[in-house]
């Protein structure tokens, strides 16, 4: 027989779902979901075998599981979801303002998009924004990929630990970064100048700004970039999918910023 202190917890995490809750999916997602203090989380439902594989963090969360059957699962997925027995029903995280995110460095990167709305191209950028050391990932706030769970397991991890920051207005966000002294370099496949070349005459703060694949950057946002530049190409082959190019320009950026680390000591 469940206590009424369980039974009670459990009501109230149901009280407190509705439609401004995700679901995280997936043992990666939901490991770190659960090992990070600054997610809010409701429900969790876990099968046997992925509470045996979970079950320290669960430990740590506080965080009482369902158990479920496999052949059953009652979390509210969608179908094709790849869930390995794990499903968490959290809060998004509210990272509060651009501004309050970014370190007094003279080296830092910050990525911005512009409209890419594919959720696991979000969640692939996510991962390689924090492996390159980027700062935070900043989308608007209409047409660029919410936080779900989709997100979560393609980003696994990263959505928990890297700041993604969606604002009202990409170019005003651009605009602010300028005035904090961030140099701002828009990818266009038709640029004159390559990104390394970009780089090279960036400052220590740099802005690095991607559009959704097809259509690119903006007008707007191509007219408030300091510098547009091409991912150069070896042979005839020039175009890469927006999380590829992510990859390749925050490491470009990230080897330019080690070489100033060098030169200056």
């Amino acid at each position: 027989m469940k206590g009424p202190d369980r039974i009670t917890r459990r009501r109230s995490r149901k009280r407190e779902s509705g439609m401004d809750t995700i679901w995280l999916f997936g043992l990666h997602a939901v490991r770190h979901a659960l090992s990070n203090p600054a997610r809010r989380k409701l429900r969790l439902v876990l099968t046997k075998n992925a509470f045996d594989r979970l079950s320290e963090v669960v430990s740590e969360s506080g965080i009482e599981p369902e158990i479920a059957d496999a052949r059953k699962f009652p979390a509210p997925l969608e179908p094709a979801s790849v869930h390995q027995g794990a499903a968490l029903e959290v809060k998004p995280l509210d990272w509060g303002a651009l501004e309050s995110l970014l370190p007094d460095h003279p080296r830092v990167v910050v990525l911005c998009l512009d409209r890419v709305t594919d959720p696991h191209n979000a969640g692939a950028i996510l991962r390689s924004a924090e492996v390159f050391g980027a700062s935070a990932v900043v989308a608007p706030l209409r047409h660029s990929a919410p936080e779900t769970g989709a997100l979560a397991k393609s980003a696994s991890g990263a959505l928990e630990r890297l700041p993604y920051v969606r604002v009202r207005n990409l170019a005003s966000a651009m605009e602010d970064l300028r005035e904090r002294g961030f140099f701002v370099i828009g990818l266009d496949g038709v640029a004159d100048v390559t990104l390394e070349a970009a780089l090279a005459k960036a400052p220590g703060r740099i802005a690095l700004v991607l559009g959704a694949e097809g259509r690119g950057l903006r007008m707007k946002t191509r007219a408030t970039c300091d510098r547009l530049a091409r991912i150069g190409a070896a042979g005839g082959f020039d175009s890469l999918n927006v999380s590829n190019a992510s990859a390749v320009a925050l490491y470009a950026a990230a080897q330019r910023q080690a070489a100033r680390v060098g030169n200056e000591t």
